[in-house]
């Protein structure tokens, strides 16, 4: 874990929630805390699904404690009862993410339930202003800029993995190297991947998507799954490219394509900041990547039907993950050729 805005986020709601439940007078602040500490999302709108969900579950069980804490006061058994009960109402409302501050609520309320019930809504309260605290902090402080750091992680991700496309051919790279920097891979990619769903999830829930956010919802869409692909190929050739037996030159020749595709997919991450001209790249023509040169050339360094087929297998993780490189960059001119028209259109009016 590194130290980040989500950090200081928690240790600010925690304050907010603590100072809070002190400037009002209630008793056992600590829970406003443990409140705040559950409440705090990784993205405002799941900060503010989070804040409705738990008032309905929240609610549902504070009155479900209450009512428990008047008959059967602090029993352990009682408590364990209700425990139950308000899982299962989580359950059944699908707020699975809910249960843990229900429970904390619930534990709360039957605890004070045994005195007056004021105790037991101060409980509640308390919960309540927690979730709060959390919600109101992720919101006003340190918003995140989900476009700058997506685009910071696929450069991450893409520096981890072209060194990877550029030797694992060559076999250059020491095998123990190779494997921890392609784990280390994997588990960027699923954390960008997660990034992703975050940003098109709080685009689409809190914002009325616009032309412009829509369309770089497909562009970084499309790097994702060019990433990806990108990855698969290492995995092919580990299962099968040195499983089969070749001639000589078949290594150089599939060396060239991989550095070629490589490039070509850092320019077209290059072309969507802007940072190269928007113009096509001739590099896959002249390496003969769009025609049955690679094809031919598989097949005549197959020294069998089942090498072949282990060649082809590789061959085709090559090819698809060249097409979605130019996928992607197709996506990319058209998307700053629509900001273009958008804005004549705007200039005309």
């Amino acid at each position: 874990m590194t130290f980040g805005a989500r950090m200081l986020k928690t240790g600010m709601a925690v304050t907010l929630a603590l100072y809070l439940s002190t400037l009002l007078h209630t008793t056992a602040p600590v829970i406003a805390a443990v409140a705040a500490i559950f409440a705090l999302q990784p993205s405002i709108y799941r900060s503010w699904r989070y804040f409705l969900d738990q008032l309905q579950t929240n609610t549902l069980g504070a009155a479900l404690a209450l009512v428990a804490g008047t008959f059967f006061s602090k029993h352990p058994i009682a408590i364990g009862i209700v425990c139950i009960l308000a899982i299962m109402i989580c359950l059944k409302m699908k707020m699975e993410a809910n249960i843990g501050l229900t429970l904390v609520t619930v534990i709360a309320v039957m605890d004070a339930s045994g005195g007056h019930w004021w105790f037991a809504v101060n409980r509640f309260l308390l919960t309540s202003l927690g979730v709060g605290s959390a919600f109101i902090i992720n919101i006003v402080f340190f918003p995140p800029n989900w476009q700058k750091k997506f685009m910071e992680e696929v450069h991450g991700v893409f520096n981890k993995i072209s060194p990877l496309q550029r030797t694992v051919i060559s076999n250059e790279m020491k095998e123990t190297v190779f494997q921890e920097t392609k784990d280390e891979l994997i588990g960027s990619l699923f954390r960008l991947e997660e990034k992703y769903k975050l940003f098109e999830e709080e685009q689409k829930k809190l914002k009325r998507l616009k032309y412009r956010a829509s369309r770089r919802l497909v562009v970084y869409k499309q790097m994702l799954h060019t990433l990806r692909k990108g990855l698969d190929i290492l995995q092919l050739v580990e299962e099968h490219y040195f499983q089969a037996t070749s001639k000589a030159n078949m290594n150089a020749f599939v060396d060239e394509h991989l550095e070629a595709l490589t490039q070509y997919h850092e320019y077209v991450l290059m072309k969507f900041e802007k940072k190269f001209k928007n113009e096509s790249y001739e590099r896959l023509e002249a390496m003969d990547l769009k025609n049955d040169k690679f094809l031919l050339t598989i097949t005549d360094a197959s020294s069998s039907t089942r090498d072949l087929h282990r060649l082809l297998v590789v061959a085709s993780g090559i090819y698809d993950y060249g097409h979605q490189i130019v996928r992607l960059d197709k996506l990319v001119e058209q998307y700053y050729k629509g900001l273009d028209e958008k804005d004549k259109e705007k200039d005309k009016s």
